[in-house]
């Protein structure tokens, strides 16, 4: 089927799950959410995959082995596709709206010191032009970062910023935007993955020929 938006019912269930996180909330509304949140996501991600490729959609349930919190479903819809290690392009459904982004989650020891070395290198100028060419064209620039200064490294040096980044993202918030349940979603969430491509590419590139 064609992707043609997703309906106002998407927004109203995360917006009661949040409420009334339990399976009997879930199990009586099983079916709007359904409808109106995977059946369109469905429909969104395999319309993207020819030009981005497969695209994961998470599964709607927490893991709360090890959690605190038990509350035991997701209060949004995600769907990332992968283009290297924890890296690649992202976007959600939430009660807060719809967002999209792009950049790595995740980097084990060996790939966040490859990361950094590549941003020491000169390589790295390359990002640093990358990421701020996104943020002044309105993306917000996050990740998880340390306050201090990465062991081998000098807290002058001209990429210090980049260099805390243990995370790095790049992400822009639609809300509530009137395009989000139509068609021409489609297309900006395209348009919007491809100036993010070059982040992308980044990741994948130079920390692998580090």
């Amino acid at each position: 089927m064609t992707f043609a938006g997703f309906p106002s019912a998407a927004f109203d269930f995360y917006d009661d799950l949040e409420i009334d996180n339990s399976k009997t909330f879930w199990d009586a509304h099983k079916t709007v959410y359904e409808q109106a949140v995977k059946r369109p996501m469905q429909e969104l991600t395999a319309a993207l995959e020819s030009e981005f490729g497969a695209v994961k959609l998470f599964r709607p349930y927490r893991d709360v082995r090890f959690a605190k919190d038990k509350t035991p479903y997701k209060t949004h819809q995600g769907a990332f596709v992968a283009a290297g290690p924890a890296t690649g392009w992202y976007l959600e459904l939430a009660a807060s709206g719809f967002r999209v982004g792009a950049g790595y989650y995740d980097a084990s020891s060996a790939r966040l010191a490859a990361i950094r070395q590549a941003i020491d290198a000169p390589t790295g100028a390359e990002l640093e032009k990358v990421v701020r060419r996104l943020s002044r064209a309105g993306w917000q620039i996050s990740g998880d970062a340390v306050k201090t200064t990465p062991r081998g490294y000098d807290a002058g040096h001209p990429r210090i910023d980049l260099l805390r980044h243990k995370t790095l993202f790049a992400g822009r918030s639609y809300s509530f935007d009137e395009v989000i349940d139509r068609p021409e979603l489609l297309n900006r969430i395209r348009k919007d993955w491809r100036a993010v491509t070059p982040l992308v590419d980044w990741l994948i590139t130079h920390p692998a020929e580090v």
